[in-house]
């Protein structure tokens, strides 16, 4: 892990306020982003930035320094999502709650320049939570598939299927929302996507 980060998870491991709250504020854009992208709310994913926040202080004990400390973050905010996604009542609650904005937004005939983003979003909430989880880590924080199965504790392998399943649903979801698929699943470049497998 970087020399910045070993110092300040020694001193949090030791016993440091002051340095876990800077591992915090180095990380804290990060780790809501990611719980963002998975929730697809804002109050949720401040709930679940805290939360995992709370987790990795808690475990700071156990950190031993064979990966990253962002990549031991990232799979205790994944870990925190995918929990948080087991209640199918507030996904269709959430689901629903989408689907009224944007009625409401069509109705009144508005246009606005997030139209596309917001689409795209509302398409991430109806993947399954694992290919969502791999898209995320993949495309919008451009990990490779390596890294990402590290955080997610499966194969490469496990990776590139979800990411081209999601990529398949992603597409479809988005062709029916008459929209194109633009940067966010197109521009980055997928260092070791290959050939999608046969298999999940």
């Amino acid at each position: 892990m970087a020399d910045a980060d070993a110092d300040l998870v020694l001193q949090s491991q030791n016993g440091d306020p002051a340095a876990f709250e800077a591992l915090i504020r180095s990380h804290q854009h990060m780790v809501h982003s990611l719980t963002y992208r998975m929730t697809g709310s804002l109050a949720d994913a401040e709930d679940l930035s805290q939360e995992t926040f709370i987790r990795a202080f808690e475990q700071i004990g156990s950190f031993r320094g064979t990966s990253k400390f962002s990549t031991w973050l990232y799979r205790i905010a994944v870990n925190t999502c995918l929990n948080w996604r087991q209640s199918e009542a507030r996904r269709f609650q959430l689901q629903a709650n989408c689907a009224e904005e944007f009625a409401a937004r069509h109705a009144a005939g508005e246009d606005l320049p997030g139209d596309q983003a917001n689409e795209i979003q509302a398409a991430l909430l109806k993947l399954p939570a694992k290919q969502r989880a791999a898209i995320v880590l993949t495309i919008y924080d451009g990990l490779n598939h390596a890294e990402a199965a590290k955080i997610l504790h499966c194969s490469e392998t496990t990776v590139s299927w979800r990411v081209f399943a999601a990529k398949r649903k992603l597409k479809r979801l988005l062709t029916i929302g008459r929209i194109a698929p633009s940067a966010p699943l197109e521009s980055h470049k997928q260092r070791d996507e290959g050939c999608a497998p046969h298999q999940p």
